[in-house]
């Protein structure tokens, strides 16, 4: 192996001119400074080049001895490996890319600093709205103290306390002993809403110790074995069960049903896209409507924040009042439920984690949500 000296007026034309004479085989041991103008010469530096093709003829180069590198390495002369330093450099820029906001989006003022690329990660893998994320990045950046950036654990509790506040939840009430509740669920087909309502029927009949009268009323007539399989689930909790086919009919459903604390009204799903399916809801509530009614949306976890929104928007002409979000089970993405939720402004009553009934049901909880959300899981209690 040759070892090559080039000089140059720069260590880019030294190298300059390493290359022009070795080509793209050479490869770069040092560089450094041999002369300097502050003592009356030019400013002077020197590669050297190892060249591995003993036989190749350089002209114009000063050939070194190894026994010459090796007393240089020896006395302490500064070698530079710039294959080293391009590495390090490349690191850096990868280190600065993830903190750059994604330029797609508009936003581009945000640099996320170091300590929390983590959690800023945790937000795009989530499938969190871009300009919430933004918003909860900013204040963050600004509120968090100096002294708590250090400490991993510090900043994920403080974006959590963040998240907290950001999700609307409906805290779960019960009855006292002579009021009374309707709640009609509503949403797309095959979101789990008889489902929710057995979970929730058995919740309210059995499991709070209060023995509420829980009546069922189902609307839905289209789905095949729609009734079969609410009617097996009344039967087995001893719970009765109106099926109304027209909408003149609920008032006299909901009359025979009057002893009851809690009445929840099961709907016939339909595409968001199929608004006269939506309509026929309205009919329905529209022949009781000086009955206060909750209007429960019912949406699946595991579709994207945009479909979220398509579904909310279509029904929200039904004045959804609240939320109840399923399947959690299935997906390991919870940030567009807490960006839609915040977004609407309506709040989660319950969330459905398995086909259980009635186990699978818990009451909404923001700690609950967000540890699924930190951990990309739905957590069970």
């Amino acid at each position: 192996m040759n070892m090559l000296s080039f000089l140059g007026e720069t260590p880019t034309i030294a190298l300059r001119n390493a290359q022009e004479e070795c080509g793209e085989d050479a490869i770069v041991i040092s560089t450094k400074k041999i002369s300097s103008a502050s003592d009356g010469n030019k400013d002077m530096y020197e590669i050297i080049v190892a060249l591995e093709d003993d036989e190749k003829e350089i002209k114009h180069v000063k050939k070194i001895l190894p026994t010459v590198t090796q007393q240089r390495i020896e006395s302490g002369a500064k070698f530079y490996d710039f294959r080293e330093e391009i590495l390090k450099m490349q690191d850096a820029i990868m280190q600065v890319q993830k903190t750059l906001w994604d330029p797609k989006s508009q936003l581009y003022d945000l640099t996320i600093p170091p300590e929390f690329i983590d959690i800023y990660n945790l937000f795009e893998q989530n499938g969190f709205d871009q300009e919430m994320t933004y918003t909860i990045m900013k204040k963050t950046i600004k509120q968090l103290p100096v002294a708590l950036k250090s400490n991993p654990k510090k900043v994920n509790d403080f974006f959590k306390l963040v998240l907290r506040r950001v999700i609307p939840i409906k805290q779960e009430i019960p009855l006292r002993k002579h009021q009374r509740k309707i709640i009609m669920m509503v949403g797309p087909t095959g979101v789990g809403k008889t489902t929710t309502i057995a979970k929730l029927a058995a919740r309210y009949a059995y499991k709070l110790g209060q023995n509420y009268k829980v009546g069922i009323v189902t609307l839905d007539s289209f789905r095949v074995g729609a009734i079969e399989q609410l009617q097996a689930y009344t039967n087995i909790m001893r719970l009765p069960l109106e099926v109304v086919k027209k909408p003149e009919d609920l008032v006299e459903a909901l009359l025979r049903l009057k002893d009851c604390n809690y009445i929840f009204i099961d709907t016939a799903g339909s595409s968001q896209h199929d608004v006269d399916k939506i309509e026929i809801i309205n009919e329905y509530q529209k022949r009781v409507d000086e009955l206060p009614i909750e209007k429960v949306l019912v949406l699946p976890a595991n579709v994207k924040h945009s479909d979220l929104i398509d579904i909310y928007t279509n029904y929200s002409r039904l004045n959804i009042d609240y939320l109840t979000f399923t399947k959690l089970d299935e997906t390991k993405s919870f940030g567009n439920l807490i960006s839609f939720s915040h977004k609407t402004k309506k709040s989660i009553t319950y969330f459905s984690i398995g086909q259980n009934v009635p186990d699978d049901l818990i009451v909404s909880d923001s700690s609950f949500l967000i540890d699924c959300f930190m951990n990309n899981s739905c957590v069970r209690r």
